[in-house]
């Protein structure tokens, strides 16, 4: 048999419904591991996934159609009715409501009805909607309740994944209040009455889980199980007006067994929380309160002191006092204006340390209050999975970050966000001091997008970057169409220029996503000119023809305890826009999940690069040439529901003539609710031609929570590429609802010294107060 042959094998799938159709797709197993013969079955397989997909279609196109979703009533409260929020719902009203009950599983036993009963009910008076759950739970002593912590409820699946309730059993309840069936909030709980909540846009496009709301929770262990009562202000909401319907769903983690239930929405197929366009609809929301001026004030006074080294003997002191301003009206009903002035974050954590192994920018995500709150409104671009996203027209971190030197003030800003009618509007203004022998600059933005159909849009985009020196302009036209429940089909085109000589170019992507139960699909096109240049966005590379796709079967045995394997194929093909070949590589992976909660990732890959210009990577030269690759890596990950959670990921890679060799092992602890320990080591050892080194970078995450409304934070890094220790202390009193007092002090020591001579340290008191008017 030739080196490059393979085996094409018929695999049957059978419909699992009455007429028992079978359908005939191939399979690939390569039997040797040539190029040739990996991007063979890469092929094989993609071309059989599409067949299969096709076949699947015509059902979704009938699941398109079907009835209306289940529906539920809110219920108002009589005006002399006072309640108290304390998690137990023992108040007569609370009978009144008519209870949404019947969820369903979307794991383990997909469409079972939930193995608890979970009842929830929605009254609403002039000022506050009031959501009431109780979760029944036949062993009420094996309920997981461990976090306190404010926006621990939830989180980010591995690799920047689905979102996902954390090691904890927990209620969420989505509210879409201008019913468009594509943006939603979301409101999350635990038996420990923690608060979560997070901004869901375009159907879980963006889930921005750093989006902090004004309400309140309390839950309550009982005898039953537990319950919990949400008290949202409609202010917090932004609604349209009285007596439309909203959509509405509810999740519930029932953590010990890892069943996540829902009331509508569960199926497997491209749903889940997330899909707004699946939810239920909740009606009877009339004579809903209007706040005369709706204006939020938000003043802040700060003082503290810095000190930084200037030379071996000599540290400047600096004091420091500042006040500043934020403010926030509703213009029109789901229309906000937001104001801000003299703006400072010195409360915000500061970034993770990473160590660049690659020939590409790092990409440090956006953590700064104002830019959060309808952020996914300005997202024009694509994102990457396990990789920097490969391009966005906006990136709110080119406004007041300087990468190479530090925070650039910001004098004040305005941004207008939300709907009007069928259309989301962004709009966005901010300038910035000068700063570092850099001027003053102004950033631009506009966003529009049109809703079509059920769940579809068209958008456009500009940005805009300028200083007396220079100016960059983007410009773009996005879109996202839903043929079918499973399907989505994405594309963009966009240009920039800019002032003087070059950076003129296009970009444009075409993306295909399916998703089902048995089978995924995400394959994308996209296009970059060489002196494409978005001075207010992100591009990880230029000078680009890139086709790249990820393919996924999903088996669900019943041995050995498994829940499921996903076996994925992945391939990526980068040419240059001249059409030389730039990149490529294909692989395989595996990962099987267990009922317990536990899963790991196997995978391997070939490539090669081919190398135009000589770069380093810290240091070390990569000189011109081709370059064959592999990898082989492996994930670990333990069940979130024990109290010691661990994860080990580890790759040995031969890449631009050398080896790679990193391993990652972070561990999270909860003894307790007041308690989280999070710490982290990934040791990385580089070896090429021109020279090798080692790079080690240690975190130590350590929290306690007072109470629900008092948070201790320290974070505590050490990287050895740079010699450098920091710690980021924060003290976060919220001493009444949306105001807050912090403390924070910061240091870094090591860099151009010894590891414990001083860099720079400060500490400052910031004291927020909002007035709601």
């Amino acid at each position: 048999m030739s080196p490059g042959a393979v085996i094409g094998i018929d695999l049957h799938v059978i419909d699992n419904d009455d007429d028992r159709r079978e359908h005939e797709i191939g399979r690939c197993i390569p039997l040797s591991r040539s190029a040739e013969t990996a991007v063979l079955c890469w092929i094989v397989m993609t071309r059989s996934a599409l067949v299969l997909a096709a076949l699947h279609l015509a059902a979704g196109a009938v699941l398109a159609q079907e009835a209306r979703g289940p529906s539920a009533a809110a219920v108002r409260m009589g005006d002399s009715i006072t309640l108290r929020v304390d998690g137990l719902l023992d108040e007569a009203v609370w009978s009144q409501a008519p209870a949404v009950t019947g969820l369903r599983q979307q794991e383990p036993l997909e469409g079972e009805p939930a193995t608890e009963v979970t009842e929830v009910r929605v009254i609403y008076d002039g000022s506050t909607l009031y959501v009431g759950v109780l979760a029944y739970d036949r062993e009420p002593d094996r309920i997981l309740a461990r976090i306190l912590q404010r926006d621990r409820v939830m989180e980010m699946g591995f690799g920047g994944g689905e979102p996902q309730f954390g090691g904890d059993d927990g209620v969420a309840i989505l509210f879409d209040p201008f019913h468009d069936h594509r943006n939603a909030l979301v409101f999350a709980t635990n038996p420990n009455g923690a608060e979560f909540d997070a901004m869901v846009t375009d159907e879980g496009r963006e889930f921005n889980i750093d989006w902090r709301a004004i309400w309140d929770v309390r839950a309550q262990r009982t005898a039953e199980g537990w319950s919990a009562e949400f008290a949202i202000p409609f202010r917090t909401l932004r609604y349209p007006g009285d007596g439309r319907t909203w959509g509405f769903n509810v999740s519930r983690m029932i953590r010990r067994k890892n069943e996540a239930a829902l009331w509508s929405a569960w199926s497997r197929d491209n749903e889940g929380l997330l899909r707004v366009s699946r939810a239920g609809h909740l009606e009877g929301l009339v004579d809903l309160p209007r706040a005369g001026m709706n204006l939020e004030v938000k003043p802040y006074v700060l003082g503290g002191a810095t000190q930084e080294r200037t030379d071996l003997a000599d540290i400047d002191t600096e004091p420091e006092i500042k006040v500043g301003l934020d403010a926030k009206y509703e213009v029109r009903p789901g229309l906000l204006l937001d104001a801000t002035l003299n703006t400072d974050f010195a409360q915000v954590e500061v970034d993770d340390e990473q160590v660049n192994l690659t020939r590409f920018s790092l990409f440090f995500p956006e953590k700064r209050e104002f830019f959060l709150e309808n952020a996914g409104i300005f997202e024009f671009g694509t994102r990457g999975f396990f990789e920097p996203p490969p391009f966005l027209l906006f990136f709110s971190r080119r406004i007041g970050i300087e990468p190479d030197s530090g925070t650039v003030p910001v004098i004040g800003g305005a941004r207008l966000t939300g709907r009007i009618g069928a259309q989301t509007v962004g709009l966005l203004d901010i300038v910035t001091n000068d700063a570092y022998g850099l001027p003053a600059e102004n950033f631009a933005v506009v966003r529009l997008k049109r809703d079509i159909g059920a769940s579809n849009y068209v958008g456009a985009m500009l940005t805009d970057r300028r200083s007396s020196d220079v100016s960059n302009t983007a410009a773009g036209i996005d879109a996202s169409w839903w043929p079918t429940s499973p399907l989505n089909l994405q594309a963009f085109f966009a240009r920039t220029t800019v002032s003087g000589a070059g950076g003129e170019g296009n970009a444009y992507r075409l993306g295909v996503d399916y998703q089902t139960n048995l089978l995924g699909i995400d394959v994308q096109h996209l296009y970059i000119d060489p002196e494409t240049t978005a001075d207010m966005g992100f591009i990880t590379r230029e000078d680009i023809r890139r086709t790249n796709g990820f393919v996924r079967l999903t088996a669900r045995p019943t041995f050995m305890g498994l829940r499921k394997i996903d076996t994925f194929v992945l391939g990526d093909h980068i040419l240059g826009t001249d059409g030389g070949l730039q990149d490529w590589n294909t692989g395989l992976g595996l990962n099987p999940e267990w009922n317990s909660g536990d899963n790991i990732i196997l995978f391997g890959q070939k490539g090669f690069a081919r190398i135009d210009e000589e770069f380093d990577i810290q240091d070390v030269i990569v000189p011109p040439g081709d370059y064959d690759s592999w990898e082989l890596g492996l994930f670990v990950n333990s069940s979130p529901n024990r109290p010691l959670v661990l994860q080990i990921a580890g790759a040995l890679q031969q890449q631009y003539g050398g080896t790679f060799n990193t391993v990652t092992a972070a561990t999270t602890l909860n003894p307790n609710p007041h308690i989280a320990v999070m710490g982290s080591f990934t040791y990385s050892d580089v070896d090429l031609p021109n020279g090798d080194f080692i790079a080690r970078i240690a975190s130590l995450r350590l929290s306690y929570a007072f109470s629900t409304r008092v948070f201790l934070h320290g974070l505590f890094q050490y990287n050895s590429v740079d010699n450098r220790v920091s710690a980021n202390i924060r003290l976060n009193w919220i001493h009444r609802p949306g105001s807050d007092l912090f403390i924070v002090i910061n240091e870094e020591r090591g860099s151009d010294g010894s590891l414990w001579d001083l860099d720079n340290r400060g500490a400052v008191v910031k004291v927020t107060y909002l007035v709601r008017i």
